[in-house]
């Protein structure tokens, strides 16, 4: 992973001190709510719907045991609110009532403290730091090369990457010294601070999308022509409010004129991005409006940043071949090797034999080198919710990388932790460890590895709750065996249209909307973020009206059992949509409506 030189840490702990200055004039009076905003978003500071959000910035969601370890301090030590505004968020949230499970059974918010947030875009957020202490954890960031700088407001944010990136076998080149480069090059870049709105970029390397690029407003593919090394850039992608799946703008760009067009792409975002309406901001409207004109602005910006001004970001080969080096595999003997006697590495016994098999199956993916294996650890299971880790599980998930992974973690786009160096004869004594902790669900790729945003529970632009909801679908599927053999679902619950769930594409998606003031859910089928298993990038299309939230659970099981009474020998959830079209699926939510109201007391209709 990069290393960060003295240049990079002045930085960030200049940035720090700049930021404590800040806020102690914020905390004297001295700077005003609205002049503070613009520099507390600068650093990752929101304010949510309880207390104020940090967004710390991973870059390609690459984390050293080092920095795991950092945050389990902060998550321990400084997200932990006062007595006073923990108590009056527990019963804000608890006037927003319970979900009623067709058992009898309730879910409602369940607000904890001391805990890490880990996000799609590959960031980690925590909820619940005082503004009176900020100051103190940017320092501890810095003192471990972190920040939160560029995680908020109009500017280039976090480039995200594949969680394989570097170890897929399916790989053309490795995309992290260029999602690096893509760092340096936009962090504070002068030019491109103040954007007509957020501008996000997603990477890969490989044969296979899974960074859901063309759901970026930039995508970059790594390809080959006639073995020289380029881009495929996508333009244009997004979801919220309006979902656009990108526009191929480019089939080959020369690898060396990444920065410059880039450049380009940005500037004439920057030119002619609106600023006038907040909801037509974003460069998919841009793309989408003006179509080849776009394209052609943005090839004539590139040939005056080429002839006119120099070419100044091009990648020389040393460059290249310097950064390339900082990410070179590390060498790590087999923990088994160095104690093979030690009990955690014996062999799998028999009785062990299903679950650890079924791990092997479901959270252990293949490598470039053959010895190696990359290993997913779930936080997806009952009474945590999605991409939530405790401080010791963060504690504990450090000391696993070290042992077994090169001191190396990786957050994953679905809100998962992965350790990307572990030697084959060491996955018996990952998978005893995981199991310890609660991150060894087989569940990995199926229906309850659900992404969630924190929805209603914390933040302020949600309509509704995204974490009871997901807890209640997550309680109903806890068999494996019913799980492996629904296979690979996508299920993506988002909280508002802003959709940091990505329920656009998910195979199931679910939008908390409002109406008249009370939680609603609209449920959409078909989407796809552009993984092999799921096809070509869609948006999903909706099912019908939207449903209570005591509905939903019924709903979704009534969908899924549509599937299985209906699917081919080995078809997958997303083939037999695309094979029996919505309507069938259409009619069995509405069934499950209908049963689910008449099933309900009337008080809980309320």
């Amino acid at each position: 992973m990069y290393p960060y030189t003295d240049f990079d840490r002045a930085f960030v702990r200049t940035r720090a001190q700049q930021y404590r200055d800040q806020l102690e004039r914020h905390l004297k009076g001295e700077l005003g709510a609205d002049e503070f905003k613009p520099l507390r978003l600068q650093n990752g500071w929101y304010i949510q719907r309880h207390a104020p959000m940090l967004r710390v910035a991973v870059p390609y969601g690459v984390l050293s045991s080092a920095q795991v370890r950092m945050l389990a301090r902060i998550a321990r030590e400084f997200d932990q609110p006062t007595h006073e505004v923990f108590q009056g968020a527990v019963a804000a949230q608890n006037r927003l009532g319970d979900i009623q499970l067709r058992d009898g059974k309730r879910i409602g918010s369940s607000l904890t403290t001391g805990y890490a947030h880990f996000t799609t875009r590959q960031n980690v957020q925590f909820n619940w730091i005082p503004l009176n202490r900020s100051a103190d954890v940017m320092d501890l960031l810095a003192s471990v090369d972190m920040h939160g700088i560029q995680t908020s407001g109009n500017c280039i944010r976090n480039t995200t990457t594949d969680a394989l990136a570097g170890l897929a076998p399916d790989e053309v080149a490795d995309p992290r010294p260029y999602a690096e480069l893509i760092r340096q090059w936009s962090t504070l870049h002068p030019e491109f601070a103040f954007l007509p709105r957020k501008f996000k970029i997603a990477i890969i390397g490989a044969v296979e999308d899974r960074a859901a690029i063309a759901w970026h407003d930039v995508g970059l593919q790594l390809v080959k022509s006639e073995e020289v090394l380029g881009f495929k850039v996508l333009v244009g992608g997004g979801m919220g409010r309006t979902p656009v799946i990108a526009t191929t703008i480019r089939e080959f760009l020369p690898a060396q004129q990444l920065l410059n067009y880039l450049e380009a792409i940005v500037r004439v975002y920057n030119r002619w991005g609106r600023r006038d309406n907040i909801y037509k901001a974003r460069i998919k409207i841009l793309v989408k409006a003006e179509g080849q004109r776009y394209i052609d602005e943005v090839e004539a910006e590139f040939q005056d940043i080429l002839h006119k001004d120099g070419a100044p970001h091009t990648l020389t080969t040393p460059e290249v071949d310097r950064m390339s080096a900082l990410f070179a595999a590390p060498t790590q003997p087999s923990n088994a090797s160095l104690d093979p006697n030690a009990p955690a590495h014996a062999a799998i016994t028999s009785a062990e034999h299903p679950a650890y098999s079924r791990w092997l199956a479901r959270n252990v993916h293949a490598h470039q080198n053959p010895d190696l294996r990359a290993v997913t650890l779930s936080f997806k299971r009952l009474g945590q919710y999605p991409g939530d880790a405790t401080a010791d599980q963060l504690d504990a998930v450090a000391q696993l990388s070290e042992l077994f992974s090169a001191g190396e973690v990786r957050v994953t786009h679905d809100q998962n932790l992965m350790l990307p160096w572990v030697h084959a004869a060491d996955l018996p004594a990952v998978w005893r460890t995981a199991q310890q902790l609660g991150v060894a669900k087989a569940n990995v790729g199926l229906l309850t590895d659900m992404i969630a945003c924190p929805g209603g529970d914390f933040c302020d632009l949600a309509n509704a709750r995204s974490l009871p909801l997901a807890e209640a679908i997550l309680a109903r599927y806890q068999d494996l065996d019913e799980l492996d053999d629904l296979g690979v679902i996508d299920l993506h619950i988002s909280g508002c249209i802003n959709s940091c769930g990505h329920h656009h594409s998910g195979h199931i998606g679910i939008l908390g909307v409002d109406k008249d003031g009370k939680e609603w859910y609209q449920v959409t089928l078909g989407g796809s973020d552009g993984a092999a298993i799921s096809g070509a990038p869609t948006p999903g299309k909706v099912v019908g009206p939207s449903f209570s939230a005591h509905e939903v659970p019924d709903v979704v099981e009534a969908i899924l059992d549509t599937y299985t009474q209906y699917r081919l020998s080995g078809e997958t959830f997303m083939a037999s949509l695309r094979r029996l079209g919505l309507e069938p699926f259409k009619a069995a939510a509405q069934l499950a409506r209908q049963a689910t109201v008449a099933s309900q007391p009337e008080e809980s209709l309320a």
